[in-house]
């Protein structure tokens, strides 16, 4: 199976995240992007240097100015427990709009075929790094990064596109 490209339709898929009650709660990706114009982006792990220095920080810095441009929702997933994305959801305190879901087993990160394989460095199967722009539910940009690149997944690229 190809990995997710432009023109395809994102697979539906369970996360989950803890709600302001810190209730855990699970939530379809269809139910947040159906309808919408909305950016998944993954990162390899939570609290790992790229992701937490440069690929989380640029989405919350250009939040506003994604939401001017008609984004309804930045969504950041991970291949981590619910746990562990809360922990690192609260090391960015200046966060008003993305939200940190958490792919545990990595089953929506292998329907979208964008695993890496860092069992040599002890991480396990995680998901490549990339950003994906959505437009009810069909993909008009996918830019995914090769091996551990943070090169085309940014905040910036997507702003380009729109």
């Amino acid at each position: 199976m190809a990995p997710i490209a432009v023109g395809d339709v994102i697979p539906d898929g369970t996360l989950a995240y803890f709600d302001e009650q810190d209730q855990l709660q699970s939530v379809s990706i269809h139910s947040l992007a159906a309808a919408k114009k909305v950016i998944l982006f993954a990162v390899p792990g939570a609290f790992t240097p790229t992701c937490s220095l440069k690929h989380v920080p640029g989405f919350i810095e250009k939040a506003e100015e994604l939401k001017s441009k008609g984004v309804a929702e930045v969504i950041c997933i991970s291949v981590n427990d619910p746990f562990v994305m809360k922990a690192w959801a609260k090391t960015f305190p200046e966060n008003k709009h993305v939200k940190f879901l958490a792919d545990g087993s990595g089953t929506y990160t292998k329907a979208l075929n964008l695993e890496l394989d860092l069992s040599d460095k002890g991480l396990g199967i995680r998901s490549r790094r990339f950003a994906l722009l959505v437009d009810n539910l069909k993909v008009i940009v996918a830019n995914v990064e090769a091996g551990g690149d943070f090169t085309v997944s940014g905040a910036d690229e997507i702003l380009k596109a729109l």
